[in-house]
């Protein structure tokens, strides 16, 4: 890592970030109202980490949201280009993998400060970092079925690995939604607690952090994350392959359609 490499924020149009001493937090920044992901957040989602990584002037990240939502999975208008030309979805195949790669790859700790819904992509962005601190309102779900794909993006990666295959699947087949409390309970996520104790009780993670000497915890981190790096491995290019195959069916657009006019979808099976 460079010492003087410093994250550049004019090159991000979908993060803001901001620093407190060597703690360096990146908000998921959007004119969307749920901040979904669109290409140009793909994108960048595709390049932030390794940023984050190298930045010389920071030895924690804090991860969260601006306005009311963490990130609430892909942008409708997103999904409609996608299916209406499904090149659009190959061709983001290899950020796909980059995005969980990259996330599990870094050594700085990365405390997840949930400040309210994640769905989807953003859920599994909120569990690969290394804790989870949520708005008890907040909701998190991987309701990729909902939307007629496959729950590729790594959701089906690193669900069971928090909360046991049995639950994971029936919440990724399902597509429901947990409160931050039932995620806690369920040892999804580490701590829900009102919104007006969000900040105090990310502090506190991070000044526990602070206290240790900032290479036992990154290489711990490092050594932590070994078996899920190795699974993601294995599973990555086939969760994306399916989930790129499940976007031809004809039940893709409906289900989208459905979603978006907050009805029943009708399906077919195909």
């Amino acid at each position: 890592m460079s010492e003087y490499f410093e994250i550049d924020p004019d090159r991000y149009s979908r993060f803001t970030f901001s620093r407190d001493g060597r703690v360096l937090t990146a908000a998921i920044t959007s004119d969307h109202p749920v901040n979904g992901v669109d290409g140009p957040m793909h994108d960048e989602l595709a390049q932030v980490f390794s940023d984050l990584q190298r930045d010389a002037g920071s030895d924690i990240i804090i991860l969260t949201g601006k306005g009311r939502a963490f990130c609430a999975g892909g942008d409708f208008d997103w999904f409609d280009e996608q299916i209406a030309d499904p090149r659009k979805f190959r061709d983001i195949a290899w950020d796909a993998k980059r995005i969980v790669n990259s996330i599990l790859e870094m050594e700085k700790p990365i405390i997840c400060r949930l400040n309210g819904a994640a769905a989807g992509l953003g859920a599994t962005i909120a569990l690969l970092c290394d804790m989870i601190v949520a708005d008890e309102t907040a909701r998190i779900g991987d309701p990729h079925v909902k939307v007629g794909l496959v729950a590729g993006d790594g959701g089906a990666l690193i669900w069971p690995q928090l909360v046991g295959f049995a639950k994971a699947k029936e919440l990724l087949m399902t597509g429901d939604l947990l409160t931050a409390s039932e995620a806690q309970a369920l040892g999804l996520i580490n701590y829900a607690v009102p919104a007006e104790a969000l900040d105090a009780k990310v502090q506190e993670l991070v000044t526990k952090l602070q206290g240790n000497p900032r290479w036992a915890v990154r290489w711990t981190k490092t050594v932590a994350n070994i078996p899920l790096r190795a699974l993601a491995a294995q599973m990555m290019d086939a969760a994306i392959g399916w989930e790129s195959v499940s976007n031809h069916m004809r039940d893709r657009k409906e289900a989208v359609d459905a979603f978006r006019e907050r009805r029943p979808p009708k399906l077919t099976g195909d």
